[in-house]
């Protein structure tokens, strides 16, 4: 089942998946699989709301950018939901231009899925200057056919003077 059959589009040919897929191939480390290379290669940027346990040097920034890696772990062909929290950090972290990733997202077809990361993460922080903006610019995309996430994985708690009580939620940067 992919994340697209789940939420009720289909998968277009993406010529990022096409780049991703030459990097991986080129230098897989432990990576059996594009969507574990993505992960180690996030992890390696910095990302630690999932973790793998290989750490790999991977492209630079000039070889794959930070707005790249966040749109290939959005790219709806698995289902799996951590991918999307290790995008949703970088994003949180301000660690990618905004304008480059709309017009990656656009191009790749995945404004719906920003779009939807966007209203989850701004229930939680709604002064959030990128979150803010996708959300305006995607404001039009019609919502998924599933449930995409919930804001608690993409949020974390602020205790209440070290008690058990949550006194509010932050994003994840």
């Amino acid at each position: 089942m992919t994340l697209a059959k789940r939420l009720g589009r289909t998968c277009h040919v993406s010529p990022l998946r096409m780049k991703l897929i030459r990097l991986w191939q080129r230098d897989p480390g432990s990576a059996e699989v594009l969507e574990h290379w993505l992960v180690d290669i996030a992890n390696s940027r910095g990302t630690r709301i999932v973790t793998r346990e290989e750490l790999v040097n991977g492209p630079d920034l000039n070889e794959l950018t930070n707005e790249e890696l966040v749109i290939g772990l959005l790219l709806p062909n698995r289902d799996r939901p951590q991918m999307l929290c290790l995008a949703a950090q970088l994003i949180s972290r301000k660690a990618v231009d905004l304008g480059e990733l709309i017009w990656l997202a656009t191009r790749e077809r995945i404004g719906f899925i920003l779009a939807e990361l966007a209203r989850q993460a701004c229930k939680v922080e709604l002064d959030h200057p990128l979150w803010r903006q996708i959300d305006e610019r995607f404001a039009t995309e019609k919502p998924a056919a599933s449930p995409l996430a919930h804001y608690t994985p993409l949020a974390q708690p602020v205790m209440k003077n070290g008690r058990v009580n949550v006194e509010r939620w932050v994003v994840v940067s």
